[in-house]
């Protein structure tokens, strides 16, 4: 007897991740985390994988903006407004693919190319280098993470989902907006020291990801929430490597708490929060567990580096609650001057 779907999603998703955690650590990639954390971009929803001319058109996308990062980078030493408006332009871009469009996983890399390529560029290239060959890498053992766990884990034919309707133009571009204002101060705030923030521009494109699609009610308890919720799963996942500090025992853990996140996600467990806030959690988790990792092999004070990006983190997500809010209001009361300008019938 199979299991049921929601089951199947959340077992799919946590051995996808595993995989990806696993070969992104095993061929010492710079910066391993985001092979599991593109298995969450890419595969969270629950649909099947991407197929091989899906995967060659997401490479070609990343090859392209990394092209255009690469050639921004430069232009930020030297033009630096003019490089930051044309980045906010492919910001806003890359957020109405992914509202409007329904492509989140390329525009997630067209976000990230945007970003933290430029970024990485200021400092140098070599460290430009590195996140180009990470990105890549990173893109093709996530997709080949789904493939091999797809079979295990099949959907039902009847259980695909028809399309989300698509926002209405006023609608997607506010909602476009409003992504791209909470990327911003992250992603400036990272120009100043890369090497350091690099892990919170990731974070506040996934915040802007997730925002444009709250409303002000529920938005804190969420963003919020989610955020010191993959906080403390990363506290107890780093407590519990101490246990064997061995890469598969690493997978074997990151496996078992992608399948809980998964399941309350996926409803295979009840839970009376969004499947949004469940996914936010484990890429919270991955982002913060991988850069711990990082700063542990690097020599660095680990508690003290979670604590600072920890305080960052939430200090991102209480700004991306504001926005909304802001945003939101200033648009209710431009609607509501609107109608009353209309003439009278």
């Amino acid at each position: 007897m199979r299991a049921p779907l929601p089951a199947r999603r959340a077992f799919r998703l946590a051995t996808a991740v595993a995989i990806a955690l696993a070969a992104g650590y095993g061929l010492a990639l710079p910066i391993p985390f985001i092979a599991p954390l593109l298995v969450v971009i890419l595969g969270g929803a629950g649909n099947p994988p991407p197929g091989p001319k899906q995967l060659l058109v997401l490479l070609l996308v990343l090859a392209l903006t990394l092209s255009v990062g690469v050639l921004l980078g430069p232009l930020l030493q030297y033009a630096p407004t003019s490089a930051l408006l044309l980045i906010v332009v492919g910001l806003y871009l890359s957020s109405r693919l992914a509202i409007v469009g329904g492509r989140d996983g390329p525009a997630t890399l067209l976000a990230l190319g945007l970003t933290v390529i430029p970024a990485a560029s200021t400092v140098s290239q070599a460290l430009a280098t590195a996140l180009i060959t990470t990105l890549i890498a990173s893109t093709v053992i996530a997709v080949v993470g789904l493939w091999l766990a797809y079979p295990l884990f099949p959907e039902e034919a009847a259980a695909s989902k028809a399309p989300a309707p698509a926002p209405n133009a006023d609608d997607g571009h506010w909602r476009s907006l409003r992504a791209t204002l909470i990327v911003l101060p992250a992603f400036v705030l990272t120009l100043t020291n890369p090497g350091a923030y690099l892990p919170l521009t990731v974070k506040s494109i996934l915040l802007g990801r997730e925002a444009s699609g709250l409303q002000l009610k529920g938005a804190a308890r969420e963003m919020i929430g989610s955020t010191a919720l993959g906080g403390v799963c990363a506290i107890l996942l780093w407590s519990l490597l101490s246990l064997a500090v061995e890469l598969w025992f690493f997978a074997a853990w990151a496996w078992l708490f992608a399948l809980l996140l998964g399941a309350r996600a996926y409803r295979a467990l009840p839970s009376r929060l969004p499947p949004t806030f469940w996914i936010n959690t484990l890429t919270t988790l991955l982002i913060l567990l991988g850069a711990a990792v990082q700063d542990s092999a690097n020599g660095k004070d680990v508690y003290q580096a979670f604590a600072v990006r920890m305080g960052l983190f939430l200090a991102v997500a209480v700004y991306a609650v504001l926005a909304v809010g802001v945003l939101q209001s200033w648009r209710e009361r431009r609607l509501r001057q609107s109608m009353k300008e209309l003439p009278a019938c």
